[in-house]
């Protein structure tokens, strides 16, 4: 599989030496605190590397992991459809780079895989997730009530949210045909 290249972030195929990276980011406070996994999140790393049917990558800007975005697919013709999913290190929000991740996984999954519809769940409380999702078309469709374990060990709402081909819209920025590159040339990492 090839790498995906966004207006700002590459995609790459994460792998397990990506983990100790990730299992940083998932230590971050606000990342557990949607994410969980125990108290060995390198070992929660790696089995999400494992999980059967999904195809994980992890999310470069500047050349560092900043986060994993992942999707999974329905194949049953009569049902079919993708769902991403996605997490950030907080010291890299705030710049697009969120957006920029989900729209070129859901790029990628509209015309590469051929999806007519895509799906995210955020936690319905998560309204910096819900807003960079809206960004890229997304919308929400309902709340699955009592849907997710949190870290207290009480039920939590999610908020299912779907997308579809033709209201997909690209970036601005985006071209009908985008050459890869081997990075963001006008980022600087400086911010680092």
């Amino acid at each position: 599989m090839a790498t995906l290249i966004g207006s700002l972030v590459r995609l790459e195929l994460a792998t397990a030496e990506h983990v100790p990276a990730l299992a940083a980011i998932r230590r971050t406070p606000e990342v557990h605190e949607f994410w969980r996994g125990g108290d060995d999140l390198d070992a929660a790393v790696i089995e999400d590397l494992q999980e059967p049917g999904s195809t994980p990558y992890v999310i470069e800007f500047s050349s560092r992991v900043v986060g994993w975005i992942q999707w999974s697919a329905e194949e049953d013709p009569d049902y079919r459809y993708a769902s991403i999913d996605i997490y950030l290190d907080p010291a890299a929000r705030g710049r697009g780079l969120g957006t920029d991740a989900v729209r070129t996984m859901a790029r990628h999954l509209i015309d590469e895989h051929g999806h007519h519809r895509l799906e995210i769940d955020p936690a319905a409380d998560n309204a910096a997730a819900i807003r960079c999702y809206e960004k890229v078309g997304f919308r929400p469709v309902g709340i699955r009530r009592r849907s997710e374990r949190g870290n207290d060990g009480s039920w939590h709402d999610g908020l299912l949210m779907d997308l579809l081909a033709d209201e997909f819209a690209p970036a601005d920025s985006e071209t009908a045909e985008k050459r890869p590159r081997e990075g963001p040339a006008d980022i600087s990492a400086s911010a680092w």
